[in-house]
């Protein structure tokens, strides 16, 4: 999926754009995008060790000039980081209870180009989700994923200006990327 989602963004055009990855993970996906021709990346996390990994790879590709990384929710920070061409949020909106709050804050953070991969919304995915929710819970884990509705999220991110690319979807994932 971050191949389709990262091709995607390449294809809305990337050369010089800064980008917001929000759940950045380990960097893969921006530092990817940051080889390709975007000029800046921010990542976002709630993972030191993921962060401290995404600053090892970034010193690796010589990309620590044009990356920077901050801890924390980013819905609780938005406010306080800058605008940015691309916003990414790739398998993010999955992890978070407040879709629209998520969407909508990002969105306002978005400049040209605005990317996302979340769960489609059938039976077979609410069932998984159940049935990790309930191992989580077991094992005394507070972490829970979302399946949130597609129309909704689509209705959201339309509102604010922005008209779908592309689109792509497997089994499980749906793969979008807006234009404004």
């Amino acid at each position: 999926m971050q191949q389709q989602l990262a091709s995607a963004i390449k294809e809305a055009g990337i050369e010089g754009v800064s980008l917001l990855d929000i759940g950045c993970g380990v960097g893969f996906l921006h530092q990817s995008l940051l080889n390709h021709g975007a000029s800046k990346a921010t990542g976002i996390d709630l993972s030191e060790k993921m962060l401290a990994e995404a600053r090892t790879l970034a010193a690796e590709q010589s990309l620590s000039d044009r990356t920077n990384y901050v801890l924390g929710d980013f819905v609780a920070m938005a406010a306080d980081l800058s605008s940015a061409d691309v916003t990414i949020l790739d398998k993010v909106v999955c992890c978070y209870p407040d879709a629209k709050t998520l969407v909508v804050r990002s969105l306002e953070k978005t400049g040209k180009v605005y990317a996302l991969t979340y769960p489609r919304a059938h039976l077979l995915n609410r069932l998984m989700t159940s049935a990790e929710a309930i191992c989580l819970k077991l094992v005394g884990c507070d972490f829970r994923s979302y399946v949130h509705d597609p129309e909704s999220i689509e209705q959201w991110i339309e509102a604010m200006g922005f008209h779908k690319r592309k689109q792509h979807q497997s089994w499980i994932w749906l793969t979008q990327v807006y234009v404004r």
